[in-house]
Order: C-alpha cells, then structure tokens, then sequence
C-alpha cells in the first residue's frame, strides 16, 4: 500500500507543469502577473490543489487495500504519516515540474522531462521490493532517492512497532526537498515574468 500510494502521489505530481503551460498559451498567467497577487500564491494554489488530489487518491488507495486484506498495523497514525509524506513528495515533484513548465514552456519538453525523471525515480527505489531483497547498489541508490524517503517513511509508520525516529528523519529529508523545488518553482515564476 506504501508505495502505490507514493506512485500514485509522484505520477500526479509529475505533471503539475502542464496546468501551468495551459495558463500560459491561454493568458491566464500574464493576468495573474499583472494582477496585486502574490507570486508564492500563484505556486501555493496549485501545490495545495495537488494535496488535495493525492489525499483523495491516498484515502481510496488504502480503503481498497484494506478491502484486499492489508495489514495497517499503525492505525490511522500511520495511515495519516504515509499520506502526509505522499503530499510532501508531491509537492517537490510538484514544485519541479511548475519550475521547467515556466522556464521551457513546452507541452513536448516538460513530457520528456517528467518521464525522464519520474520513471527512474520509481525503479530506483523500494516501491516493487523490500530493500533487503534489492541489489546492494539499488540500496545504496534509494538511500538518495525522496521517493524512496516517503515509501520507507509509510511502511514504519505503518509497521505495528514503528521507529518514530526514522519516520521524522525521512520526513524531514521530504519537508526539505518540497521547500527547495518550491523556492526553484517561485523563482522560475520570477524568471518567466521578468520575460514577459
């Protein structure tokens, strides 16, 4: 269930840029820049759009694993911690995606970037396996990888005796990367503007 709902979440994520070519060929976004608001919110709207959407999609995620028989021994703690570190990722990947949507301004471009980001992403983590049954070198990849951060952050939280320790370690680590692509997405948005 961990990594479904952490796939789910990156997949969305991934293409958060395309909203953003839409408002530009369309002139939505040249009006919002002209108008008094703040340009983080032009950023915040969209992110919080996307939480949105990867909480509705975590919450029927785990519904229909728990109709499969999973076991969620965290509870609704751990349920929440898997979904709360879902956002998190989204809203990196989310702010990534925002940021080349504004700098390349191409449908054609942000696709081949998201794919060759996303994709690797996801095989180079735990999602498909345990990292005690991964390649040494997988392992030692994920370790870097933020997706992976929220799969292992989602499965101890859902573990029946979870490490709290580890789970605000990996948390942490996806708080940080989310402030970083967002900073990126705000400053691309800067960047577009000063283009215009």
């Amino acid at each position: 269930v961990p990594g479904i709902v952490v796939m789910t979440a990156l997949f969305s994520a991934g293409w958060s840029g395309m909203g953003i070519i839409n408002d530009l060929d369309r002139g939505v976004m040249d009006r919002f820049l002209v108008s008094p608001a703040r340009r983080a919110s032009l950023v915040a709207g969209p992110m919080g759009q996307l939480a949105a959407i990867v909480m509705i999609q975590s919450l029927i995620i785990v519904a229909l694993g728990l109709a499969r028989g999973a076991d969620l021994a965290g509870g609704v703690a751990g349920v929440a911690v898997l979904i709360g570190c879902a956002i998190l990722l989204a809203w990196a990947i989310g702010g990534l995606s925002m940021a080349i949507a504004l700098l390349a301004r191409k449908e054609e471009t942000l696709i081949g970037a998201v794919n060759f980001l996303v994709l690797p992403l996801t095989f180079l983590s735990t999602a498909f396996m345990p990292s005690s049954l991964a390649p040494g070198w997988l392992a030692d990849v994920a370790g870097y990888n933020p997706v992976n951060w929220a799969i292992e952050a989602g499965r101890e939280a859902l573990a029946a005796d979870p490490s709290w320790g580890d789970v605000a370690g990996w948390a942490g680590l996806l708080v940080g990367t989310a402030l970083v692509c967002g900073w990126a997405a705000v400053r691309a948005l800067r960047a577009y503007q000063r283009s215009v």
